[in-house]
């Protein structure tokens, strides 16, 4: 069972699970557990740390924030979910969302297909594919309000992933961990030629290990060139 922290989640992001979500977070905690002695989807397993380090992490990128509405419908994606996260916990958390969890390792798609089966989450959906073929495709390019990318490349590159997939007034989320004067300057050369803009830098202390995470929150304010992405691996070998 993971610990409920309710002083917590109430203190820190000015929210509270109710129980049915409680109960989906314990299911969807029991069954990574077991899952993941066959596939290799997390090394967070102690109650705690999943609680902080998934569902608090996840969450803190939403929630108590004025420019992202949680009662509107919006269209989501999730690039690069791994084993669900920040997606799921905020598919639970948002069920007028409609969540696309997409990442390009197919046993991890076919784990999270069981699984949303198992937390009868109607309004995510999975994907497998490459991010710099998806923002080229015409059923998926400038399609979504909200995308989520939880990574530790360069910002720049997490912003070439994101980008393309809005519709212009879109958000992207980068959710970080330490963040310098540096990068941000490198995201705002880069965000200029993918039509975006940074509309926030949110700085919070995690609650249990006060570590920091930073979530940079970039606004699409103009069509992405189609030029970007660029070819699968360009991005990565080349940050903008």
């Amino acid at each position: 069972m993971l610990p409920k922290f309710s002083d917590i989640w109430q203190n820190t992001l000015n929210w509270n699970p109710n129980p049915s979500q409680q109960k989906q977070w314990d299911k969807l905690y029991h069954e990574i557990i077991l899952a993941n002695r066959q596939i290799n989807l997390t090394r967070i397993t102690e109650p705690n740390d999943f609680w902080e380090k998934h569902l608090w992490d996840s969450l803190a990128g939403i929630l108590d924030i004025e420019i992202i509405n949680l009662e509107q419908s919006l269209k989501v994606i999730d690039i690069g979910t791994g084993a669900g996260f920040p997606g799921i916990p905020i598919g639970i958390v948002c069920p007028n969302w409609q969540v696309t969890l997409f990442d390009s390792t197919r046993k991890k798609i076919n784990f999270i297909k069981i699984l949303l089966e198992e937390l009868s989450l109607k309004n995510c959906h999975t994907l497998i594919g490459r991010a710099e073929e998806i923002g080229q495709n015409p059923s998926h390019r400038e399609s979504y309000d909200l995308a989520l990318i939880r990574a530790v490349g360069e910002a720049s590159v997490c912003a070439e992933y994101t980008l393309p997939l809005l519709k212009t007034g879109g958000m992207a989320v980068l959710y970080r961990g330490n963040w310098t004067d540096e990068e941000e300057l490198k995201l705002k050369s880069a965000i200029k030629q993918l039509g975006g803009k940074i509309a926030l830098i949110r700085k919070l202390q995690t609650p249990l290990t006060q570590s920091i995470r930073h979530f940079i929150y970039l606004e699409k304010i103009a069509k992405t060139p189609l030029q970007f992405p660029r070819s699968i691996g360009v991005p990565n070998q080349y940050p903008l």
